[in-house]
């Protein structure tokens, strides 16, 4: 038998038969499948054997029953299906070239960067492509990189903390920011330009809780000089730790850029001197998992040089 070469399958082999052959496994009978395919079933015996005479092996084992793939059948469908994936991903990807970018992005983010940055890029992405539905799932970082990783989402909006679990996951920084301590007017700590860890741990604090990136950023911090923070009160939202500051009942920390000025809040903004203090805000996708043409153009979005890095504001009323 001459050997199989690729120039002889280009020339003699085609996508129809290919389904056809695809079809014959799954029905497990070749008239079933040429029903199926709109084919006589004597057409579609003869395309299965011109097939197994060209690969020189028999792709079915045939019986009263019907067929089933052989060995060597079994290699053919494997790719054979990877090869009809392909060309639906590029039938999908064209289209969209001509069509416009379409389907649906899944994203998952803690709410403060929602706040902070990604609520104005889903604004700006849906009236860039509006035939693109996008979902968004709130949640704690820990849960945002868990959907991530069972595949509930097409990427993550997530806070980079040192020393957390990433294995699996590609990123890229899209966004960057830095801690400022929140204190009440008047308080010792405002008399300064800013405020460094030491001067924090000797503070009561509020805390946004425990499962929050600024959280473990302090405590990670404060590990590595041996002390601990002092949380008095745990909330979950930025306005009732401001409450609680302006109250005189501790200070917060928070990310610079969801500060804002309202003397009547009776609180000012410091900011956090120090490496730790920084804050790195990244899309996060599974390694080795395609990304669909739309999910990519909102990452491409987010990740280009006009997706300005926030600047913080100190000093000044929160």
């Amino acid at each position: 038998m001459p050997s199989l070469t690729i120039q002889s399958l280009l020339r003699r082999v085609d996508l129809f038969t290919l389904k056809l052959f695809l079809a014959a496994i799954e029905e497990g009978q070749i008239g079933r499948a040429a029903f199926r395919e709109h084919l006589a079933a004597s057409a579609a015996t003869k395309r299965i054997q011109d097939l197994e005479d060209l690969i020189g092996l028999k792709l079915f084992d045939r019986s009263a029953r019907g067929v089933v793939p052989s060995p060597a059948g079994r290699v053919v469908e494997r790719h054979v299906r990877t090869m009809l994936a392909t060309l639906e991903d590029l039938r999908r990807d064209l289209a969209e070239l001509t069509e416009g970018v379409r389907g649906l992005v899944a994203i998952a983010s803690p709410g403060i960067m929602i706040t902070q940055f990604l609520a104005r890029e889903i604004g700006d992405f849906t009236r860039r492509f509006p035939l693109v539905d996008v979902t968004l799932h709130n949640a704690q970082n820990a849960e945002v990189l868990r959907s991530l990783r069972e595949g509930e989402v097409d990427f993550a909006v997530f806070s980079h903390v040192e020393g957390a679990p990433y294995d699996g996951i590609e990123s890229i920084e899209c966004h960057c920011d830095r801690l400022v301590a929140v204190v009440p007017a008047g308080h010792p700590l405002s008399q300064g330009p800013s405020v460094g860890l030491d001067a924090l741990l000797d503070q009561e604090l509020i805390s946004l809780g425990e499962g929050t990136t600024i959280m473990s950023q302090l405590r990670h911090a404060a590990l590595g000089i041996g002390r601990e923070p002092r949380v008095r009160y745990t909330v979950t939202t930025i306005d009732a730790a401001r409450s609680l500051v302006a109250a005189g009942l501790g200070i917060a920390l928070q990310p610079g850029s969801v500060a804002c000025s309202d003397e009547r809040d009776h609180v000012q903004t410091l900011p956090v001197v120090g490496d730790w203090a920084k804050r790195s805000y990244r899309i996060g996708y599974l390694a080795g998992r395609p990304l669909s043409p739309a999910a990519d153009a909102f990452i491409a979005q987010m990740t280009s040089p006009s997706a300005a890095d926030f600047e913080t504001s100190a000093g000044t009323p929160f």
